[in-house]
């Protein structure tokens, strides 16, 4: 019964609910996994398979087909989800061997993300500022132009920043408490006097005349009780980008929600190289601050843009002149 409340029917059901309660216990939120897999067993319930041992590489190609991306990452997402529940499956003893034979994609084209500059970002608070109040919403323009803010200086997560609670937001110590992030993990994230005045103005307007809100009470809503949803944050970003009037550049994909926090990681580095410190002896820093779990996810983050590229220029010049000038002399 309780991998039906889950959404699972197929011959596969209990398996899936025992493999996905292992991984959660292991602190994994294992959401994208959820929703691959039960696409899978809407698949094989289906074609009406009542035995895990008649399942062969024929079924796992035609649901591939039935599932069509034409992106590498996405075609190996779906099939990762399904090696992987097979493999566990393999090693609970419930199959002999593992149907699933099909090799990833190779994928040779990687995304560059647009970063934001400065003036981007400025035009994008502006144009949320004046979105107009709908269907009942309150202060939508100062919850979206304080929320992106957010995420642009502080390279949060959407889904981190629509779960922040009145209790997570410490104004005297200048700190945004994270809870159960990505990796299951919380962590502290400072913030300056201009986000902390941009919160604290954003707060009195979200709560007139309370010098103390309900702790639980979200930080970002447009109903007063419920938080704001990541998707409907993201909807709302792209319906505003054809009014920003952005400089699109060659070879650099249309920007994104999640472009804001590979802002914030780019401009950290930016300013690193300004001022003189080595960026690499620092990447562990930047890693915690957006907590990932390792600095090679960190490395992602770091595009070569046309800025960072002159600042490593600069200071391989500077570095290269030194031996001259000692040669020379």
């Amino acid at each position: 019964m309780r991998a039906r409340r889950n959404g699972f029917r197929s011959v596969l059901a209990p398996h899936i609910d025992r493999y996905i309660q292992i991984k959660r216990a292991g602190g994994r939120k294992f959401l994208c996994e959820v929703r691959e897999l039960q696409l899978f067993d809407r698949f094989v319930d289906e074609r009406r398979i009542r035995s895990l041992r008649v399942i062969t590489a024929r079924h796992i190609d035609a649901y591939l087909a039935s599932r069509p991306r034409t992106r590498p990452r996405s075609y190996n997402h779906l099939l990762g989800a399904v090696r992987r529940l097979f493999r566990w499956l393999v090693i609970q003893g419930e199959l002999g061997r593992s149907p699933v034979c099909q090799r990833p994609r190779r994928d040779t084209s990687r995304r560059i993300p647009f970063i934001f500059a400065p003036e981007d970002a400025r035009r994008l608070l502006a144009c949320a500022d004046t979105l107009p109040t709908k269907g009942g919403t309150l202060l939508r323009g100062p919850t979206y132009r304080t929320m992106f803010a957010v995420l642009y200086a502080l390279g949060l997560r959407v889904g981190e920043a629509c779960r922040l609670q009145c209790k997570d937001v410490d104004r005297q110590r200048q700190l945004l408490i994270v809870r159960d992030t990505k990796f299951g993990k919380s962590r502290l994230v400072p913030f300056g006097p201009n986000v902390g005045a941009l919160l604290a103005e954003y707060l009195e307007r979200r709560f007139p005349g309370e010098s103390m809100p309900r702790s639980d009470a979200p930080v970002f809503s447009l109903r007063g009780k419920r938080s704001l949803n990541p998707c409907t944050v993201s909807q709302t970003f792209h319906a505003m980008l054809p009014k920003l009037d952005l400089d699109s550049r060659p070879g650099v994909a249309s920007p994104r929600l999640h472009d804001l926090r590979h802002s914030c990681a780019v401009r950290a580095l930016l300013r690193w190289y300004r001022q003189g410190e080595d960026p690499s002896a620092r990447l562990l820093h930047l890693s915690t601050f957006l907590g990932h779990a390792n600095t090679e996810s960190t490395a992602v983050y770091l595009t070569i843009t046309s800025e960072l590229l002159e600042e490593a220029s600069r200071r391989f010049e500077r570095y290269a002149q030194a031996p001259i000038e000692v040669h020379k002399r």
